[in-house]
């Protein structure tokens, strides 16, 4: 009867990392995090949509009057770029009726020899009485004219130069960005603290122990970041996925190329700022032994995010800024700020490898030397543990 044949490294790393992913789609808090983010998302959609809806379109009876006059407003709607119908309502009555059940938001009554007159449930609107008023002078101008003998007037046309034409384009990338870079900020907060509270749990349960015993600490750590880390991606994904497809179902974007573009840049983005930050919640975890003492070891990384996360924002009134510019090559800081400086547009070629680049360099440094403080670290459960402790029992 031959032994059992032991897995190689990656064999180990796998099984590892197995081990993460199917603990954490059991795990409550991983399902609930997911929802409410699915759900903000779609909220935000939905009140996206309802705010554009709004303001730009009314429904305007009209008792009496000519066709002219009907004609008239529907002009008028569409110079102020208002989506105007004209509902014919048989007299006053009728118009009040119809204002009480919400069925015209007003009703022009153009009667008789006098004045034509408005009549709302409370106030008018800026778009209603802009078009109203619009079309009531339009029609007694040309009443006037025709009056007095002129029957065909011709008006200078305005021609209509826009400095920036992309501007409305550029503040959709930018708000697009701003939004993935939430999301980025949000997913590592959330999966930095699931290596982090995973690490703590195996050496409080002495688990880790066990598991050392067949692998090496390096083994243990690369399983764990790349498990939660496939996770963590396949949610981002599928989050970005969702939120591109209802921006264009909603219509909520013009630019779909520009969306796509956006998205891939906040994934990309996501993968380097996940090595980086998983490695240093793990290694700072590792120095721990109590969920108690947990959350002093790993607040300076916090911070950290939450300082990108600020500039990030701030990039976006001044993606050419001193302080954008310099953080966006900034290990660390990069994967908030970039996206915000690319969706603006102002990012060169070669400025979008350099950042990557020593992205990547930082991400080695930081497995490297958190490797160490991993393996010296993780099975020493007595109390809090030093990294400079850590470093010279590791080099012993």
């Amino acid at each position: 009867m031959s032994a059992s044949r032991t897995p190689g490294s990656a064999g180990l790393v796998r099984l590892v990392a197995a081990r993460e992913i199917s603990a954490r789609l059991r795990d409550k808090n991983f399902i609930i995090s997911s929802v409410v983010i699915l759900v903000v998302l779609l909220g935000a959609m939905g009140m996206q949509v309802a705010l554009g809806s709004g303001g730009d379109s009314t429904r305007i009876g009209l008792v009496g009057g000519s066709a002219a006059l009907g004609e008239a407003l529907e002009a008028q709607g569409e110079a102020l770029d208002v989506d105007v119908t004209v509902v014919a309502v048989d007299d006053e009555d009728a118009a009040r009726t119809a204002i009480e059940e919400d069925e015209v938001d007003g009703v022009l009554v153009a009667e008789g020899a006098g004045e034509p007159e408005l009549l709302v449930e409370q106030s008018a609107d800026g778009a209603l009485q802009s078009v109203v008023q619009g079309a009531v002078a339009q029609l007694a101008l040309a009443d006037q004219l025709a009056a007095a003998g002129v029957s065909d007037l011709e008006l200078p046309q305005v021609g209509v130069t826009a400095l920036d034409p992309d501007a409305d384009q550029d503040g959709q990338r930018v708000g697009m960005a701003i939004i993935g870079v939430s999301l980025l900020y949000g997913l590592l907060i959330l999966f930095g603290q699931f290596v982090a509270q995973g690490v703590v749990e195996e050496k409080s349960s002495r688990v880790v122990e066990l598991l050392l015993a067949t692998m090496r600490p390096w083994q243990l750590l690369a399983g764990k970041i790349i498990g939660l880390g496939l996770l963590g991606l396949a949610q981002i994904v599928l989050i970005v996925v969702i939120g591109v497809a209802g921006a264009l179902a909603l219509d909520i974007v013009d630019i779909p190329g520009e969306l796509v573009g956006t998205a891939v840049a906040v994934v990309a983005w996501f993968v380097l700022a996940y090595a980086f930050y998983a490695a240093i919640f793990a290694v700072t975890a590792s120095l721990v032994s109590r969920q108690e003492d947990l959350n002093t070891v790993v607040m300076p990384t916090i911070m950290v995010l939450v300082v990108a996360f600020v500039v990030g924002i701030q990039a976006a009134s001044e993606p050419e800024g001193t302080l954008a510019v310099i953080t966006s090559y900034v290990p660390g800081l990069s994967p908030m700020v970039m996206p915000v400086r690319q969706a603006a547009g102002s990012v060169a070629a070669w400025e979008l490898v350099l950042s990557a680049a020593l992205m990547i360099a930082a991400i080695v440094l930081v497995v490297r030397l958190g490797g160490r403080v991993y393996a010296a670290a993780l099975l020493r459960t007595s109390g809090k543990v030093k990294m400079r402790e850590a470093l010279r029992a590791e080099r012993v």
